[in-house]
């Protein structure tokens, strides 16, 4: 069991999933240049393990920085790699820092293993677009993007599968997520948006306690039982438990060809608006939200059929999504009393 590499190791999934391999006894190292998270996340892990992950500040687009750093660690064997920008609205206002950020770094990785590592690798289901049938399978076909955040994620898993027919040494398995939710349930870790959050949850949690006006739900005239826009939510420790799953897979040499994709949702959607009825009953906190038009980039419903990867990585989602709401409202609470 070697080292393992968590790129955005700061960030929202990656400290999750940093917790999670520790905890499945995986040393790991963490690296990330705090774009879009916060060195406190550091302290926070040493809370909840009882020992601070090891750690380098690290620009994932600057080439030398990440070709030295790599050589300076032979003893990683595995990747897991999130560090990637993610906000649909953002990408659309700003597509260069998208197209420059989140292909530079997954490139630079690559090369600096010299294509001879074990990567999992954070994809979405944005890959698939308004999908023609749901829920939809890891065999649907991967239409236009709808964003450009959407678009990296279907040219990163291009490269990489490209990269891997190239070379048998390279081993991937790409993990199409759908809506990542929730926190910790220490309430020590969660989502932490810089600025307004881009994201429905935090949003929710931020405009409950006051941070926030009113939420706005953009749209209620889509083809969904109640007009607002469906997605497939899952709780983030599900997913960081899926990450775990996906490394003993490459290492346990478990994989039928060396790239692979996998869904992780919990294989049924939620609108909008049910997501806001769900955070009320799970906390007993009212909202106050508002209809506005429907956001650029948006699709308007998708879930995932996850039966892959029950049967190939032997993991299921657990939690509901009342757990993801209670989870999201304790981590916001804390942030009130614990600012950042």
């Amino acid at each position: 069991m070697g080292k393992i590499l968590v790129t955005g190791g700061t960030g929202f999934i990656g400290s999750h999933t940093a917790v999670e391999l520790i905890n499945a006894g995986y040393e790991v190292i963490l690296v990330d240049d705090f774009s879009n998270s916060n060195p406190k996340i550091l302290n926070q892990l040493e809370q909840i393990l009882g020992v601070k992950p090891e750690f380098a500040e690290l620009d994932l687009c600057n080439e030398k920085a990440v070709i030295e750093f790599v050589a300076s660690h032979p003893e990683i064997t595995g990747v897991i790699h999130f560090a990637a920008f993610k906000a649909v609205g953002e990408s659309v206002k700003e597509p260069l820092k998208y197209y420059r950020n989140n292909f530079y770094s997954l490139i630079n990785v690559i090369n600096a293993f010299h294509s001879k590592v074990k990567l999992v690798f954070s994809s979405s289901c944005t890959v698939y677009g308004q999908p023609d049938q749901l829920p939809v399978t890891e065999n649907a076909a991967v239409k236009k993007a709808e964003s450009p955040y959407g678009n990296t994620k279907q040219i990163a898993e291009e490269i990489l599968a490209e990269t891997c027919a190239a070379n048998a040494d390279l081993q991937v398995i790409s993990l199409r997520y759908f809506n990542p939710v929730g926190a910790h349930d220490s309430a020590l870790i969660g989502e932490l948006p810089i600025g307004v959050p881009q994201n429905l949850v935090p949003f929710i949690t931020q405009s409950a306690i006051g941070k926030r006006g009113p939420i706005t739900v953009y749209g209620n005239d889509y083809q969904t039982p109640d007009g607002s826009a469906v997605r497939d939510y899952i709780h983030v420790v599900d997913l960081a438990k899926a990450h775990v799953a996906a490394i003993r897979r490459l290492e346990g040499g478990d994989a039928d060809q060396n790239y692979e994709v996998f869904n992780l949702g919990t294989g049924k959607g939620s609108s909008v608006l049910e997501i806001i009825s769900a955070f009320e009953k799970s906390t007993g906190v009212k909202l106050n939200y508002t209809i506005g038009a429907r956001r650029e980039g948006d699709i308007e419903q998708v879930w995932g059929d996850v039966n892959k990867s029950a049967d190939q990585l032997g993991w299921k989602a657990a939690l509901d999504v009342n757990e993801m709401m209670s989870s999201a409202w304790k981590w916001e609470n804390y942030l009130k009393d614990n600012p950042f």
